[in-house]
């Protein structure tokens, strides 16, 4: 992720001192610089192209094989009895879980139309007239669900413990999130919303905005973009995706595996209770940065607004990610209160 962000950031170095102003034509420049990045034209979605390989489900693959790995390190350290059978199966069991509920959450929660309601069984139909698209649409939030009933439903066939296998899980989960952050960002979705800080970065597929608007014109000025009255025009936006995949990702997985589980006497279940605390407080503040999704816009929304969620607009309107992020942190605090008043099992620390 490293080597991919350099490589952005000297594309938009080049870009900048090639930057000119054309006098000819009848559109406005106050900037002699460009002031933003322009996606990479050297990512393309599609491994090889023609072919219906696609780096966003490689990225899943790698997830769920880090995933494996992390549970297996934990499993040679003593932290759980699983042997490579075992782990592979709950991964599988987790896997599943995983795909079910992402989708059932993004067609009930997310899709907004009653389309699937008269066709439920393109719910899990990943072909589109004739054409292999996979399962469009997958909510984070109805995967976690899935997940975690994916591995009780595991412990209750090969008699494990719930809440050992949910810390195991939980250590190892955000690494695997990473890659799945990366796959959004090379497909150029999930992107953030309109911005001016110089990292902001130009997605091909996002909404244009007519510069018939003030504020497009405003915006396109100070950032140097050319255009001419009436057209519409791309604007930089948060490269959210490479944020959630180092805060989400990265850093979650160090608080967890550095800090949390190298905890002494700590509890069963703790590793769970703070996964959900720690995912959803940096994933809350970051749906700030996010943009929203067009047909819901905000859910609750006690602040200023305007006609284009696409611009950030105040701190006390909330979307549906955030609400689903309150009931993470919520549900994880109250989960450590009730563990920290039982006299449960130990988890046994390991350096």
């Amino acid at each position: 992720m490293v080597l991919l962000i350099e490589r952005i950031y000297s594309i938009r170095e080049k870009t900048a001192r090639f930057c000119s102003i054309d006098h000819t034509r009848t559109a406005h420049y106050t900037c002699p610089m460009t002031q933003f990045i322009s996606f990479p034209s050297w990512i393309s979605p599609e491994i090889i192209p023609g072919l219906p390989l696609r780096w966003y489900g490689l990225m899943y693959v790698v997830a769920f094989s880090f995933a494996y790995l992390m549970i297996r390190v934990q499993a040679r350290k003593g932290d759980i009895a699983l042997d490579a059978d075992q782990t592979l199966n709950l991964v599988l069991y987790c896997v599943v879980g995983l795909v079910v509920g992402a989708r059932l959450f993004s067609v009930l929660f997310y899709d907004g139309t009653t389309y699937y309601w008269t066709h439920p069984w393109m719910i899990f139909w990943p072909f589109r007239d004739g054409r292999f698209v996979g399962l469009p649409g997958m909510s984070y939030h109805g995967g976690l669900v899935g997940a975690i009933l994916g591995a009780w439903l595991f412990s209750r066939k090969y008699r494990f413990n719930f809440l050992s296998l949910a810390d195991t899980v939980s250590y190892a989960a955000p690494l695997g999130y990473t890659f799945g952050r990366l796959g959004n960002f090379i497909n150029g979705e999930l992107f953030g919303r309109v911005s001016t800080t110089p990292w902001a970065m130009v997605f091909p597929d996002a909404p244009r905005f007519s510069t018939n608007y003030e504020w497009v014109r405003t915006l396109a000025d100070s950032l140097g973009i050319a255009y001419q009255s009436g057209e519409l025009v791309n604007l930089p936006r948060h490269p959210s995706q490479l944020y959630e995949a180092l805060f989400e990702g990265v850093l979650l997985f160090c608080f967890l595996w550095f800090v949390i589980r190298k905890r002494k006497n700590l509890k069963t279940g703790m590793g769970l209770a703070w996964y959900m605390i720690g995912y959803g407080t940096v994933r809350f503040f970051i749906e700030y940065l996010r943009s929203p999704d067009e047909n819901l816009g905000y859910i609750l929304a006690f602040g200023k607004q305007s006609d284009n969620i696409a611009l950030f607009q105040s701190f006390f309107n909330f979307s549906m990610g955030q609400l689903f992020c309150l009931a993470m942190i919520f549900s994880g605090i109250i989960f450590i209160l009730v563990l920290r008043k039982q006299k449960g099992a130990l988890h046994v620390s390991h350096t």
